[in-house]
């Protein structure tokens, strides 16, 4: 990997195990886990997985058993949920469920919680949750970080005592929750990055820190938002540009909140793919866009298809609305210009990690995307395996 100047925070990977059209789910799980290896070589902080019950386009419908694949496939990125939905759980078997982990797997496992229910009446049926479960989230919350410090109801074993990253994905009022509890937020960048920037804000306004918390892994910057703009500055158009002075540099170690998460903390989640030149990355795209397309228009998240297709297909207005809007909030260029648009965004929002996710119709156009973006992040990797006769 050749030398390139450091990002200015941590890059890390959600992947939500989508399925191809013709693709057994296995085969989507499988891809997983070798994409989790894929990672950890090129240097990326976490890989995290995610939870969809009963859709017909994604395989990843229980975080805590792919996280345990994952985690026995690779030996040093963090892993975890991006997230476990929480109203869907009792708070209790989620905490043991992370104790099991982190127990497994030492100062690796991350905690990523949601509040979203199931689509359809006929998953929250199922799943025995009603349509209002997500307004108890705070109070789920509040019942599985005791379960870890001690102070709730029963003692889970062996959760009690460990200390996994907790964090908190802002869907509905979950920043508002995120700050209240005094934990890290994760934010998808939206097409309007203004509404992005205004949460962000809202939560640190309203961060109250924790009496006390696990350490959490992720970036320690040296010298101030000014210098961090150093490394990566922006131009007159708004195009970061990489600088190669030694202000700013970012270190991405463990990051301790002291005996408290004393500050807030904002990954910010972004769709991007990188390719010799830009039309080649929207290309990789289209299947995902097509899908999400599909599931605002028809209900119905499908499994992928190939860029082509989508191409060749005549979209109704709905469908089309749907799909540049899919569209909107994603990234794509060549891996200077994403990376250029990422330092951009980070300085514009202050966020402190960038979490990545992309998914391609051939595995393959997915990591090279990513092996793109890594070497031009300047990511140190795992040293290439020695060969053995």
């Amino acid at each position: 990997m050749t030398s390139s100047p450091r990002f200015p925070v941590p890059l890390s990977i959600l992947d939500r195990s989508l399925i191809r059209e013709g693709e057994h789910p296995g085969q989507a799980l499988r891809e997983t886990v070798r994409f989790a290896q894929q990672a950890e070589e090129l240097g990326f902080l976490r890989f995290w997985v995610s939870e969809h019950h009963a859709v017909p386009g994604i395989a990843g419908s229980a975080p805590t058993v792919l996280a345990t694949a994952v985690a026995s496939a690779t030996s040093r990125i963090r892993v975890g949920t991006g997230g476990v939905m929480l109203p869907n759980h009792q708070p209790l078997v989620v905490a043991e469920q992370f104790g099991v982990l982190e127990s497994l797997f030492p100062g690796r496992i991350d905690m990523g919680l949601g509040r979203s229910v199931g689509f359809t009446d006929g998953i929250r049926k199922a799943l025995r949750v009603g349509k209002d479960a997500a307004d108890g989230f705070s109070a789920q919350l509040s019942e599985l970080l005791g379960y870890f410090d001690g102070t709730g109801p029963v003692h889970a074993r062996p959760a009690e005592g460990l200390r996994v990253p907790p964090f908190v994905l802002a869907v509905g009022s979950g920043a508002a929750v995120a700050a209240a509890h005094g934990l890290p937020l994760v934010i998808g960048a939206s097409r309007d990055e203004r509404r992005t920037r205004e949460a962000v804000e809202t939560y640190r306004a309203a961060f109250r820190p924790r009496a006390d918390g696990p350490a959490l892994h992720g970036t320690k910057l040296h010298g101030t938002s000014s210098q961090r703009t150093a490394m990566h500055g922006t131009s007159s158009q708004g195009t970061a540009t990489h600088d190669t002075t030694s202000q700013g540099t970012a270190t991405h170690d463990a990051v301790s909140y002291g005996t408290a998460h004393a500050a807030p903390y904002v990954v910010v989640a972004v769709n991007a793919a990188a390719a010799d030149t830009r039309e080649e990355a929207e290309l990789l795209q289209l299947p995902e866009a097509w899908a999400t397309a599909l599931s605002r228009t028809r209900g119905t998240f499908t499994p992928l298809v190939a860029p082509e297709e989508v191409q060749g297909r005549a979209m109704s207005a709905k469908e089309r609305a749907a799909f540049d809007e899919a569209r909107q909030s994603q990234l794509r260029g060549t891996a200077a210009q994403v990376t250029d648009a990422l330092a951009g965004l980070v300085e514009r929002t202050g966020a402190d990690e960038i979490l990545l996710t992309l998914n391609t119709y051939d595995p393959d156009d997915r990591i090279g995307s990513y092996r793109r973006l890594a070497e031009a992040a300047g990511l140190v990797g795992m040293p290439e395996p020695s060969t053995v006769s």
